[in-house]
């Protein structure tokens, strides 16, 4: 279940926040509430009109998982009309530790803009969870959420802010 690796994040980090594509918000529709309990901030999917307040405390560690292809090549192209893209994109120019991890078949990542993502965000400072140590792509169809290693976006998020780096460990 996906509010599980939010709980792990929110002892692991201190407080986190959870910010969804459309996409995934409209499948999480009916457990919008817990996840807001679990943060103790509102759930967002969508930018903020300009007069509304920040509803998000200032972040320690920027986390973007599962990120998928579409995901990762528009935040590496600096296409930010999706609120997490957005969000992500702004923590790097803000100096914020910023990791993510993939979540793309082995049919995706044949697509050459995809290797140039993961490059591009490398080269901005983005901590990218993909091949040996991070995200291994299945074949299509064989995925399995449940398998998903959330727990290697968490201690990459934990030793950014530690400054501690897991690879070490």
């Amino acid at each position: 279940m996906w509010p599980g690796p939010l709980a792990c994040a929110r002892r692991a980090v201190h407080v986190s926040q959870g910010g969804l594509t459309p996409t995934a918000a409209r499948w999480l529709d009916g457990q919008l509430p817990e996840l807001e309990e679990r943060t103790g901030h509102p759930v967002r999917s969508q930018y903020k009109l300009p007069w509304e307040p920040d509803a998000w405390p200032p972040a320690d560690v920027a986390v973007l998982a599962p990120a998928t292809f579409n995901t990762i090549n528009q935040w590496a192209l600096g296409i930010t009309e999706k609120f997490v893209v957005g969000f992500v994109a702004e923590a790097i120019g803000k100096g914020i530790p910023t990791v993510t991890m993939p979540c793309v078949n082995a049919a995706y990542v044949q697509h050459t803009q995809f290797d140039v993502s993961v490059a591009t965000l490398r080269a901005m400072g983005v901590r990218v969870l993909y091949g040996e140590g991070g995200f291994v792509p299945n074949k299509p169809g064989q995925g399995r959420p449940e398998n998903y290693p959330w727990h290697l976006a968490l201690e990459a998020a934990a030793s950014a802010v530690s400054g501690r780096d897991p690879r070490s460990a």
